[in-house]
């Protein structure tokens, strides 16, 4: 699957995998997770993006935590309208944008959030647009969590219902290469959890 296409497809994602289909679940373990990391490293004002927000679930979770500086991006132009209906609160307080990441990274300015954040999204990204990357690096002044799924080798592509493509990547050698220190890390279920700064 080409690049083009793998955003296409998320763009117009119904039924399982939908915005729709997260906000009917909730918010979850990495929510929680996302929650307790942030609160213990940045204080509840901090400029927060999440690069592939969906409906929302998990930035709901930190507004509930006392965070209000939110913003999220996503692909798909349902999520926020899913989003409005199912966190309606969140929907009046934040910052929503519908594009897809490789649209709206470059146009920001170097530390342009003091926390970024992606739950199961980067592992999605084509090997042609691995450059974003270099870009999460470039806006991330304070912290950046990336929860990703990791029980493959790095290098394999498998595919997901609906014949998405998931790219497995060594997330801390990713990052650590583009200038980030990986600072800590955990397991959730599903996924890995890693936290970096930028190097001192």
């Amino acid at each position: 699957m080409e690049s083009n296409d793998v955003r296409r497809e998320w763009a117009e994602r119904s039924g399982e995998y939908s915005p729709a289909y997260y906000a009917h679940l909730g918010s979850n373990e990495a929510s929680e997770l996302l929650v307790s990391t942030l609160a213990e490293r940045v204080a509840r004002d901090a400029s927060v993006l999440e690069l592939g927000c969906s409906s929302g679930r998990h930035l709901a979770a930190l507004r509930e935590a006392g965070f209000s500086d939110l913003t999220g991006v996503d692909v798909n132009a349902d999520a926020i309208d899913v989003l409005v209906e199912s966190f309606t609160e969140l929907a009046a307080d934040g910052a929503f944008h519908v594009a897809a990441i490789e649209e709206f990274l470059p146009d920001l300015p170097n530390d342009a959030f003091d926390v970024v954040f992606t739950v199961e999204t980067l592992q999605h990204i084509h090997p042609d647009e691995a450059w974003v990357f270099d870009e999460i690096a470039r806006i991330t002044g304070e912290e950046l969590v990336v929860v990703e799924n990791e029980d493959r080798e790095p290098g394999t592509t498998v595919e997901v219902r609906g014949g998405i493509p998931l790219y497995f990547r060594d997330w801390r050698r990713e990052f650590t290469s583009r200038g980030l220190e990986e600072v800590d890390s955990a397991t959730t279920k599903r996924d890995t959890v890693h936290v970096f700064e930028p190097e001192a």
